[in-house]
Protein backbone atom coordinates (compact mmCIF):
# COMPACT_ATOMS: atom_id res chain seq x y z
CA UNK A 1 0.00 0.00 0.00
CA UNK A 2 2.88 2.08 0.94
CA UNK A 3 4.43 1.60 -2.53
CA UNK A 4 1.25 2.65 -4.60
CA UNK A 5 1.04 6.30 -2.76
CA UNK A 6 4.63 6.60 -3.42
CA UNK A 7 4.22 5.63 -7.16
CA UNK A 8 1.32 7.94 -7.45
CA UNK A 9 3.09 10.79 -5.96
CA UNK A 10 6.22 10.28 -8.28
CA UNK A 11 3.84 10.55 -11.12
CA UNK A 12 2.46 13.31 -10.57
CA UNK A 13 5.56 14.99 -9.75
CA UNK A 14 7.08 15.26 -12.90
CA UNK A 15 3.89 16.50 -14.13
CA UNK A 16 3.28 19.81 -11.69
CA UNK A 17 7.01 20.52 -13.18
CA UNK A 18 6.12 20.37 -16.89
CA UNK A 19 2.70 22.63 -16.44
CA UNK A 20 5.23 25.12 -14.70
CA UNK A 21 7.62 25.02 -17.07
CA UNK A 22 5.24 25.59 -20.22
CA UNK A 23 3.06 28.64 -18.25
CA UNK A 24 7.00 30.15 -17.93
CA UNK A 25 7.76 29.42 -21.75
CA UNK A 26 4.15 30.75 -21.87
CA UNK A 27 5.44 34.04 -20.02
CA UNK A 28 8.18 34.46 -21.99
CA UNK A 29 6.83 34.27 -25.34
CA UNK A 30 3.97 36.91 -23.81
CA UNK A 31 6.84 39.00 -23.00
CA UNK A 32 8.59 39.31 -25.96
CA UNK A 33 5.44 39.74 -28.20
CA UNK A 34 4.78 42.69 -25.68
CA UNK A 35 8.27 43.98 -26.27
CA UNK A 36 8.25 43.68 -29.93
CA UNK A 37 5.51 45.21 -30.15
CA UNK A 38 6.19 48.23 -28.31
CA UNK A 39 9.73 48.90 -29.79
CA UNK A 40 8.04 48.28 -33.46
CA UNK A 41 4.99 51.08 -32.01
CA UNK A 42 7.84 53.53 -30.52
CA UNK A 43 9.77 53.33 -34.42
CA UNK A 44 6.93 54.26 -36.02
CA UNK A 45 6.26 56.98 -33.53
CA UNK A 46 9.50 58.35 -33.70
CA UNK A 47 9.41 58.13 -37.06
CA UNK A 48 6.08 60.11 -38.10
CA UNK A 49 7.20 62.65 -35.54
CA UNK A 50 10.18 63.46 -37.49
CA UNK A 51 8.09 63.31 -40.77
CA UNK A 52 5.52 65.83 -39.32
CA UNK A 53 8.38 68.39 -37.75
CA UNK A 54 10.50 67.92 -41.27
CA UNK A 55 6.75 68.44 -43.34
CA UNK A 56 5.60 71.69 -40.55
CA UNK A 57 9.32 73.06 -41.31
CA UNK A 58 8.98 72.86 -45.19
CA UNK A 59 5.59 73.80 -45.26
CA UNK A 60 6.94 76.75 -42.95
CA UNK A 61 9.46 77.75 -45.25
CA UNK A 62 7.93 77.53 -48.44
CA UNK A 63 5.11 80.12 -47.04
CA UNK A 64 7.07 82.29 -44.50
CA UNK A 65 6.84 85.36 -46.78
CA UNK A 66 2.91 84.65 -47.99
CA UNK A 67 1.06 84.26 -44.31
CA UNK A 68 0.72 87.54 -43.77
CA UNK A 69 -0.63 88.86 -46.22
CA UNK A 70 -2.74 85.78 -47.01
CA UNK A 71 -3.69 86.68 -43.32
CA UNK A 72 -2.99 82.95 -42.38
CA UNK A 73 -1.21 80.62 -40.04
CA UNK A 74 0.13 77.04 -39.58
CA UNK A 75 -0.84 75.70 -36.33
CA UNK A 76 1.25 72.88 -34.76
CA UNK A 77 -0.67 70.28 -36.08
CA UNK A 78 0.34 71.04 -39.77
CA UNK A 79 -2.76 72.50 -40.09
CA UNK A 80 -3.31 75.87 -42.58
CA UNK A 81 -5.80 78.27 -41.17
CA UNK A 82 -6.92 81.57 -43.40
CA UNK A 83 -8.27 83.91 -40.86
CA UNK A 84 -10.08 86.41 -42.89
CA UNK A 85 -13.35 85.23 -43.70
CA UNK A 86 -14.06 88.38 -45.69
CA UNK A 87 -11.41 87.35 -48.21
CA UNK A 88 -13.02 83.90 -48.24
CA UNK A 89 -16.55 84.40 -49.11
CA UNK A 90 -19.20 87.61 -49.47
CA UNK A 91 -21.55 86.71 -46.23
CA UNK A 92 -23.69 83.68 -46.43
CA UNK A 93 -22.60 82.90 -50.27
CA UNK A 94 -20.58 79.79 -50.98
CA UNK A 95 -19.03 81.21 -54.19
CA UNK A 96 -15.03 82.03 -53.38
CA UNK A 97 -13.89 85.94 -53.69
CA UNK A 98 -11.49 86.31 -56.31
CA UNK A 99 -8.83 87.00 -53.99
CA UNK A 100 -9.41 83.71 -52.57
CA UNK A 101 -9.19 82.27 -55.78
CA UNK A 102 -5.85 84.27 -56.25
CA UNK A 103 -4.66 82.83 -53.01
CA UNK A 104 -5.68 79.08 -53.76
CA UNK A 105 -4.11 79.61 -57.58
CA UNK A 106 -0.47 80.55 -55.64
CA UNK A 107 -1.11 78.21 -52.77
CA UNK A 108 -2.49 75.18 -53.42
CA UNK A 109 0.12 73.78 -56.42
CA UNK A 110 3.28 74.65 -53.79
CA UNK A 111 1.39 72.72 -51.26
CA UNK A 112 0.52 69.87 -53.14
CA UNK A 113 4.35 69.94 -54.85
CA UNK A 114 5.60 69.64 -50.90
CA UNK A 115 2.99 66.96 -49.95
CA UNK A 116 3.64 64.84 -53.28
CA UNK A 117 7.48 64.79 -52.44
CA UNK A 118 8.57 61.46 -52.08
CA UNK A 119 9.54 61.72 -48.05
CA UNK A 120 5.82 62.60 -47.25
CA UNK A 121 3.68 61.28 -50.12
CA UNK A 122 3.56 57.96 -48.33
CA UNK A 123 2.59 59.63 -45.03
CA UNK A 124 -0.28 61.25 -46.19
CA UNK A 125 -3.53 59.92 -45.60
CA UNK A 126 -5.77 62.63 -45.94
CA UNK A 127 -6.07 67.03 -46.57
CA UNK A 128 -8.99 68.37 -45.02
CA UNK A 129 -10.26 71.24 -46.13
CA UNK A 130 -12.33 72.10 -43.74
CA UNK A 131 -14.87 74.99 -43.65
CA UNK A 132 -16.14 76.51 -40.05
CA UNK A 133 -18.50 79.01 -39.51
CA UNK A 134 -20.28 81.37 -36.42
CA UNK A 135 -23.21 79.67 -34.46
CA UNK A 136 -25.24 83.36 -36.12
CA UNK A 137 -27.63 82.67 -38.79
CA UNK A 138 -30.63 85.65 -38.86
CA UNK A 139 -34.23 84.80 -37.32
CA UNK A 140 -33.32 81.29 -36.77
CA UNK A 141 -33.21 79.03 -34.23
CA UNK A 142 -30.05 77.79 -32.48
CA UNK A 143 -30.84 74.33 -34.18
CA UNK A 144 -31.89 75.91 -37.57
CA UNK A 145 -28.87 77.84 -37.39
CA UNK A 146 -26.52 75.14 -37.30
CA UNK A 147 -28.03 73.65 -39.52
CA UNK A 148 -28.45 76.27 -42.26
CA UNK A 149 -24.16 76.84 -41.46
CA UNK A 150 -24.14 73.40 -41.94
CA UNK A 151 -25.25 73.56 -45.97
CA UNK A 152 -23.33 77.01 -46.01
CA UNK A 153 -20.16 75.27 -44.88
CA UNK A 154 -20.50 72.13 -47.33
CA UNK A 155 -21.19 74.26 -50.22
CA UNK A 156 -18.30 76.44 -49.42
CA UNK A 157 -15.75 73.34 -49.13
CA UNK A 158 -17.07 71.88 -51.93
CA UNK A 159 -16.75 75.17 -54.18
CA UNK A 160 -13.30 75.27 -52.89
CA UNK A 161 -12.42 71.80 -53.78
CA UNK A 162 -14.51 71.87 -57.44
CA UNK A 163 -11.84 75.17 -58.38
CA UNK A 164 -8.52 73.30 -56.97
CA UNK A 165 -9.05 70.50 -58.73
CA UNK A 166 -9.56 72.47 -61.93
CA UNK A 167 -6.40 74.05 -61.86
CA UNK A 168 -4.23 73.21 -64.77
CA UNK A 169 -1.23 73.48 -62.56
CA UNK A 170 -2.63 70.52 -60.65
CA UNK A 171 -3.27 68.47 -63.66
CA UNK A 172 -0.81 65.99 -63.42
CA UNK A 173 -1.93 65.27 -59.87
CA UNK A 174 -5.35 64.79 -60.23
CA UNK A 175 -5.64 61.18 -59.25
CA UNK A 176 -3.98 61.89 -56.19
CA UNK A 177 -5.86 64.85 -55.18
CA UNK A 178 -8.87 62.63 -56.33
CA UNK A 179 -8.27 60.17 -53.24
CA UNK A 180 -6.14 62.61 -51.00
CA UNK A 181 -8.09 65.38 -50.81
CA UNK A 182 -11.80 66.08 -49.22
CA UNK A 183 -14.40 68.80 -48.29
CA UNK A 184 -15.43 68.75 -45.20
CA UNK A 185 -17.78 71.31 -43.67
CA UNK A 186 -18.66 71.62 -39.77
CA UNK A 187 -20.49 74.63 -39.39
CA UNK A 188 -20.32 75.98 -36.29
CA UNK A 189 -18.77 72.52 -33.95
CA UNK A 190 -15.46 74.01 -33.29
CA UNK A 191 -15.45 78.06 -32.69
CA UNK A 192 -12.61 80.18 -31.88
CA UNK A 193 -12.82 80.86 -28.11
CA UNK A 194 -11.03 83.77 -27.01
CA UNK A 195 -8.96 83.97 -23.93
CA UNK A 196 -11.58 85.05 -21.62
CA UNK A 197 -13.89 82.76 -22.71
CA UNK A 198 -16.01 83.86 -24.76
CA UNK A 199 -16.49 83.23 -28.52
CA UNK A 200 -14.56 85.17 -31.26
CA UNK A 201 -17.71 85.09 -34.18
CA UNK A 202 -15.41 86.92 -36.94
CA UNK A 203 -12.51 84.37 -35.83
CA UNK A 204 -14.61 81.06 -36.38
CA UNK A 205 -15.67 82.10 -39.79
CA UNK A 206 -12.82 80.30 -41.73
CA UNK A 207 -11.30 78.20 -43.75
CA UNK A 208 -8.72 75.60 -42.97
CA UNK A 209 -6.12 72.85 -44.65
CA UNK A 210 -5.37 69.89 -42.16
CA UNK A 211 -3.05 67.25 -43.18
CA UNK A 212 -3.96 63.63 -41.61
CA UNK A 213 -1.20 61.43 -41.54
CA UNK A 214 -1.58 57.71 -42.00
CA UNK A 215 0.69 56.80 -38.50
CA UNK A 216 -2.20 55.04 -36.44
CA UNK A 217 -2.84 53.36 -39.73
CA UNK A 218 0.60 51.91 -39.95
CA UNK A 219 0.96 51.16 -36.29
CA UNK A 220 -2.85 48.77 -36.87
CA UNK A 221 -1.39 47.14 -39.51
CA UNK A 222 2.35 45.85 -37.88
CA UNK A 223 0.70 45.34 -34.58
CA UNK A 224 -1.19 42.68 -37.03
CA UNK A 225 1.50 41.09 -39.07
CA UNK A 226 3.38 40.46 -35.74
CA UNK A 227 0.30 38.61 -34.30
CA UNK A 228 0.18 36.80 -37.38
Amino acid sequence: MEVSEHSGQSHWIPLSDLMTGLMMIFMLLSALFMLRVEQTTTLVVREYTVTREDLLRALQDSFAKDLKQWNAEFLGDMTLRFNNPEVLFATGSSKLNPKFQQILSDFMPRYISILTDDKYRDAVKEIRIEGHTSAFWSNASPQEAYFNNMELSQSRTRAALEYILKLSALSKEQKWLRAHLTANGLSSSKPIIRKDGTVDDFASQRVEFRIVTNAEERMDRIAKSISE
